[in-house]
């Protein structure tokens, strides 16, 4: 293979296209869209994290200024979490849009996350938002195609491909040229992209960002390389083996609705076909027939609870609760958060799994579709996936129950068993115990688990980049002038 005229033939094909007026309008027109999805990322970014810190301050402020009072009485109070968005969100808004991001958190009860965008938004926002993972993801791969439609089936039908052949060139160095000089023309729409996401970042928190996001922006940055190394070298192909220009475009475009329409709304519908989730009402339907069947800690009938009280004045050697070292009611209410949790956190992860299984069936079409490879491991570095989502969701709950599990703790300890009277005070301890508990942190998961968690997804778009370069070695010996 001789570089030079590899690069010759790259070069050849650039210099073509910018002879042609249609990319000078195609330039402004991705120029305007790259505008506009900066803008509307950073606003949303910025906007939405305000928003949630603001209020996240407000639930803070509202739990420590609440005055002396029974601990299980803030435990039912509860305080709210909240979800914030990651920086790289304003690259790719990706489910963000679609899951929730505050929680209400109290004792014997675990919410949903609710507020999310689409709640307030029309049907309109099913048809997706323009951010700037959607151009590179759907629109350049587009112009990629119009671009690279006619690189080798125009010149079959000039008449030159039979001249470029006879001085020296081979199919395998026409390829690879045209392959490279499309590769090129792809990065003159990319390269802004990637400009203007860094710039985005580098004003993030006063470019104050650590090194984990910077590691997730250039992971993402190779993803897209090799993502558009792949649809140059299908459209060259496409255009090499079709009969005439006309033939190629329609292939290719025909390609373009499959990969980013067809295919992955159909998997989406078989995903949740082969494996159904339940819906919101027989999900809390199945929690609460299991906590009956466990025991209910309200009441003071229940079977497990009587047998747990006669255990414990069996234990102590006392004959009623009122003789116990510790608050009898603080010690149920604290088992019976242990079963409600163990039995929440039993079915939530069946859920979970079955959206798993789901997303799962999903990405194994990426070895048959790079769209799907290249959206799952942006969203993935973007923190605005389904895991990110999941690992937020269990953030909350492990701090609601840390945080009922200390109000129950704080009753068996400094809450007598002995009932007041009429007359008496209610039985209260100090409000420095509610500033004292730790205020709720949102993590975002690690760039390490972000790719282990979309290992298939990497093995995939790897898998169609070697692929794609073999596939023009292979076909260089069998494709013809004619």
């Amino acid at each position: 293979m001789q570089r030079s005229t590899v690069l010759l033939i790259a070069r050849q094909f650039w210099v073509n296209t910018f002879k042609s007026r249609a990319i000078y309008p195609m330039i402004a027109i991705v120029a305007l869209m790259l505008g506009y999805a900066a803008y509307s990322g950073w606003k949303s970014y910025t906007t939405h994290n305000h928003i949630r810190k603001h209020y996240q301050q407000v639930a803070r402020q509202s739990w420590e200024n609440n005055p002396d009072k029974h601990p299980h009485r803030m435990a039912h109070f509860g305080s709210f979490a909240f979800r914030f968005k990651h920086p790289l969100s304003m690259f790719d808004f990706g489910l963000e849009s679609f899951t929730g991001n505050a929680v209400f958190l109290e004792a014997h009860k675990q919410n949903t996350v609710n507020f999310s965008e689409a709640s307030f938004s029309t049907g309109l926002l099913r048809f997706g938002e323009i951010s700037l993972a959607m151009l590179l993801q759907v629109i350049l791969p587009l112009i990629i195609f119009f671009l690279g439609f006619a690189s080798v089936a125009a010149e079959r039908e000039n008449g030159t491909l039979k001249i470029i052949l006879t001085q020296g060139a081979g199919w395998k160095e026409l390829l690879l040229g045209k392959s490279l000089g499309l590769l090129a023309l792809s990065l003159l729409f990319f390269l802004p992209v990637a400009l203007v996401a860094l710039l985005l970042l580098s004003f993030t928190n006063g470019g104050l960002l650590t090194a984990d996001v910077w590691l997730r922006y250039g992971c993402m940055i190779v993803s897209y390389l090799l993502f558009f190394q792949v649809i140059s070298i299908i459209a060259v192909l496409v255009s090499a083996f079709s009969t005439s220009s006309k033939d190629a475009l329609i292939k290719l475009l025909t390609l373009w609705l499959f990969f980013v329409i067809v295919l992955p709304r159909t998997t989406q519908a078989l995903g949740n076909y082969f494996y159904p989730s339940p819906s919101k009402i027989a999900f809390e339907a199945a929690i609460e027939e299991a906590l009956i069947k466990k025991g209910d800690s309200h009441n003071r009938d229940d079977p497990h609870f009587m047998a747990l009280k006669d255990s414990l004045l069996l234990t102590y050697q006392v004959d009623s609760v009122e003789q116990l070292p510790f608050n009898y009611s603080g010690f149920v209410m604290r088992e019976g958060e242990r079963m409600s949790a163990h039995i929440y956190d039993r079915h939530l992860d069946e859920l979970l799994q079955t959206y798993r299984q789901q997303n799962r069936f999903t990405r194994l079409t990426a070895f048959i579709n790079p769209y799907v490879a290249v959206k799952s491991i942006s969203m993935a570095l973007s923190g605005t996936d389904f895991e990110s989502y999941a690992a937020f969701e269990r953030q909350a709950e492990a701090y609601r129950y840390q945080m009922a599990q200390q109000m129950n703790e704080l009753q068996m300890e400094f809450i007598s068993n002995t009932q007041s009277g009429a007359g008496d005070q209610p039985q209260t301890i100090s409000q420095d115990h509610w500033k004292a508990f730790p205020d709720f942190q949102h993590h975002f998961v690690t760039t390490r688990s972000a790719l282990r968690n979309e290992t298939l997804s990497i093995m995939a778009l790897l898998t169609w980049s070697i692929a794609s370069v073999g596939l023009v070695f292979y076909l260089s010996k069998k494709a013809k002038a004619i």
